[in-house]
């Protein structure tokens, strides 16, 4: 049979044919994309070639929704079907299948499977079509969605920033179905899983998430891995805004992975600034005193400012931004630039616009702390939050004199039963009731691994450099006894 794809598949006559919901189209009606040649031509490639066509459809991500005529999707849905069962697809005896179990009728009867089957002499035009096929589809999914959008505008929605956030949640959905995926099976990941196991086993096996710069935090989360979502919790002044800036400094500029930092209480400035000294061991306050830095400072100073800005590092200083915001902007910057970390200075500063958030701090906190796990899943990135801890270590006395745990969390249930790994970070110096336990205590500093979904817990030692607002690695020492 000729082929004539330059036919336009629907013509503009009373009884034209049925639409994708079985029913006759009006004459005024417009009809949605779609190609009814294209359809007609991959089906008859499968029909034809099952073994090379139907497979290559099904790794392609073709679906019984990306079909506009229902007999074309049935079609494909019961090839789909014989082939996973392994039956080889042969035209009479196909057409027999579909008589014995009633189907024949269902996708137009034997002259429609007949002119499908010899509707494309040649399959060398499969994947074009197969392109045009899933685009009209994705066109049909963008009315769609606008259509909805369209009407809850007209209803007048009572949260106007959720509705906005649902309306981009739906676009990037079209987006991310438009595109082909390779679907995980059990088999392969039981395959990966052993192989990590053999690697392991044989010491060929480093950390399989992004380290963080501090060895022994990489060796109890195995690296920060998506979508996890770290919580690293404090009382002020300890220095957990510092310790996040050291880990996104070491993925954005020493690993030169992009990284996306989101600060509620700190200018871009202010921590561009921290970064270019702390990254050039200078200490900035010398320079309010009048000191006048050598050339050795000046060349540190220069060659961190050149690899911080040179790196793919993005920083958001919107105050009080709301959960809704966060995502959209991350959203973006994920898409544009393929973002590996989402770093939020810090949770309590947030907002959530929802109604049902606006008389209860407990519902707000649980929405935001819910909705960035959410946004860690969706990016498919591990994300650090920094949270505020209550007085609860000020309380304590004795050698827990300051001491945090991890039911000190402000509003702690949400952020424990969302965060995948919660860090305490504690300075003892801070607690020190004389001079020569200051002395003694400086520059101590704690992260107790509090909560790890996926590892062990306990506690990793650090050294705070209060000038150079950094944490480094600090070797363990057992006390006595």
């Amino acid at each position: 049979m000729a082929m004539n794809q330059d036919d336009p598949p629907f013509k503009k006559k009373k009884g034209g044919p049925k639409l994708q919901d079985g029913s006759k189209k009006p004459d005024d009606m417009i009809v949605p994309p779609h190609a009814e040649g294209p359809e007609k031509s991959i089906l008859s490639s499968m029909l034809q070639n099952p073994e090379e066509y139907i497979g290559r459809a099904m790794e392609s991500s073709l679906t019984l929704g990306h079909f506009y005529i229902p007999s074309h999707g049935k079609l494909f849905e019961i090839l789909q079907e014989h082939f996973e069962a392994g039956k080889t697809v042969e035209l009479v005896a196909f057409t027999q299948h579909l008589i014995d179990r009633d189907l024949l009728d269902t996708i137009g009867g034997p002259a429609t499977l007949t002119e499908i089957y010899t509707y494309a002499p040649t399959a060398a035009h499969f994947d074009s079509h197969l392109n045009i096929v899933k685009d009209k589809a994705t066109l049909r999914g963008i009315i769609k969605s606008c259509t909805e959008s369209i009407t809850t505008a007209h209803e007048d929605p009572e949260d106007v920033g959720e509705f906005l956030d649902s309306v981009e949640q739906k676009v990037l959905e079209i987006r991310e179905s438009a595109e082909t995926t390779t679907e995980l099976t059990v088999k392969s990941a039981v395959n990966e899983v052993m192989n990590y196991l053999q690697e392991f086993l044989a010491g060929d096996r480093g950390i399989t998430g992004m380290t963080s710069g501090y060895s022994e935090l990489d060796k109890m989360s195995n690296g920060l891995k998506a979508p996890d979502m770290f919580v690293i919790a404090a009382r002020p002044s300890m220095g957990k805004t510092s310790f996040m800036m050291n880990i996104v400094e070491h993925i954005a500029v020493t690993s030169g992975k992009p990284a996306m930092v989101f600060s509620c209480e700190m200018s871009t400035v202010q921590i561009v600034q921290r970064l270019v000294f702390s990254r050039a061991r200078f200490q900035f306050a010398k320079l309010t005193k009048g000191y006048q830095p050598s050339r050795d400072d000046l060349k540190r100073i220069k060659v961190a400012s050149t690899e911080i800005a040179e790196s793919k590092l993005f920083i958001d200083d919107t105050a009080g931004i709301s959960i809704n915001d966060l995502r959209a902007k991350a959203r973006r910057k994920a898409r544009d630039h393929g973002i590996s970390v989402i770093a939020i200075d810090y949770l309590q500063l947030m907002k959530s616009t929802s109604k049902q958030a606006t008389n209860s701090r407990e519902r707000e906190i649980a929405e935001i702390s819910g909705g960035l796990k959410a946004l860690a899943k969706e990016l498919n990135v591990p994300v650090i939050v920094l949270a505020q801890l209550n007085r609860g270590p000020e309380g304590r006395s004795g050698s827990s004199l300051g001491v945090p745990r991890m039911s000190d969390l402000r509003e702690s249930g949400s952020i424990e039963q969302d965060a995948d790994m919660v860090g305490l970070l504690y300075r003892k110096v801070y607690y020190a009731e004389n001079q020569e336990d200051r002395d003694e205590d400086d520059g101590e500093a704690e992260l107790v691994l509090a909560k790890n979904r996926n590892g062990p817990t306990g506690s990793i030692p650090l050294t705070f450099i209060p000038d150079l607002m950094r944490f480094e690695t600090r070797a363990f020492t057992p006390e006595p006894g």
